[in-house]
């Protein structure tokens, strides 16, 4: 049974602005400066578990001519354009209707192509398991994270207690809580983050879209027949209700299962935890830059890309960041106001 890697690389970073903008968003930037973009992290993450030519990309259309640029050994066909944006559902089904020309009985898994992952091979062990348990099974598998701080910002997944290690049972999925909830999730230690990587054989998920998104699947028939081409795509691909993998399939069906994980994951989607995951010095700074001096300064992010020089003094907890002489100051109590400030 052959594996196949689905990557997500539609979304815009809008909380990440100025550096990810609708012209470059995140998934295509070094976000931590470590000589590789986020997509290229996530494909490099896969080579030992997948070959190339069984990688695909679903992205705007876009970003295709990034796609082909930070990952030329991807068969060109295998970058999938979507001429709209239609969430994950849609997303993720135009992919597994394309393997499906390709290998019918493909054991598949779809992970965000902009998430960061600390233990590269613990993180590979268990999409190991995921996909034995998968491979043998009617199953559908998502990745869960062990939390190990009450946070809020993260929806979760109720698990079954047993088996302390493997494959576990999802009994429920949870929607972002309140910071009381979070502590009583995290005392419970059955709780997990929902990191929205999956994995699943192809008749499974599309047993499961036919089953409780059946006009998605209609969409998808109908696409096939036209050997997807791209007039095709782009005339009947917006008619796809827009609606996430979560609503869609994963709340409805009986045959969710969850493999915990510690790997040190991020969805990397806030510059709070850029903080978290970057290199700092003994200040709590982290600094992307040239030449970026800091004086008196705590728990600051720094991201600046253009600017020669850059000296910064008696900034506790703040962001600083610029990009193609687009320049943010803001403190990190105020984040999650960013992608309001620059509309």
């Amino acid at each position: 049974m052959e594996t196949h890697v689905v990557m997500m690389a539609g979304g815009i970073g809008s909380r990440f602005w100025p550096m990810s903008t609708p012209g470059c968003p995140k998934q295509f930037l070094d976000v931590l400066g470590v000589g590789k973009t986020m997509i290229q992290q996530t494909y490099a993450r896969f080579l030992p578990l997948c070959p190339p030519g069984n990688m695909w990309v679903v992205t705007g259309a876009a970003y295709v001519d990034l796609v082909r640029a930070q990952l030329p050994e991807l068969p060109p066909d295998h970058i999938l354009a979507e001429p709209v944006a239609r969430n994950t559902a849609p997303c993720i089904a135009y992919a597994c209707w394309r393997i499906g020309r390709q290998c019918p009985d493909a054991n598949i898994v779809v992970t965000p192509a902009d998430a960061f992952i600390r233990d590269v091979e613990a993180f590979r062990q268990v999409i190991r398991m995921a996909l034995a348990d998968t491979a043998g099974s009617g199953h559908i598998v998502t990745v869960g994270i062990r939390p190990d701080r009450p946070e809020t910002g993260y929806g979760y997944i109720h698990a079954a207690a047993e088996p302390a290690e493997g494959v576990r049972k999802v009994l429920a999925f949870k929607e972002k809580p309140d910071f009381e909830t979070a502590v009583s999730y995290l005392a419970s230690g059955q709780y997990l983050w929902n990191a929205g990587i999956f994995v699943w054989r192809l008749a499974t998920i599309q047993a499961a879209i036919r089953r409780y998104v059946p006009g998605i699947a209609d969409v998808m028939d109908a696409l096939a027949a036209r050997a997807f081409s791209a007039g095709a795509v782009a005339e009947l691909f917006p008619a796809c209700e827009k609606i996430s993998i979560d609503y869609a399939v994963m709340e409805k069906s009986p045959d969710i299962y969850t493999v915990p994980g510690d790997f040190g994951w991020s969805d990397l989607g806030t510059w709070g935890s850029l903080l978290q995951h970057a290199d700092r010095d003994g200040e709590g700074n982290a600094r992307t830059g040239e030449n970026v001096r800091t004086f008196g300064c705590t728990g600051t992010v720094v991201h600046v890309s253009s600017l020669r020089e850059v000296v910064l003094e008696g900034l506790h907890d703040y962001i600083v960041a610029e990009k193609d002489g687009r320049l943010l100051v803001c403190r990190l109590s105020e984040e999650q106001r960013i992608k309001d400030f620059h509309d």
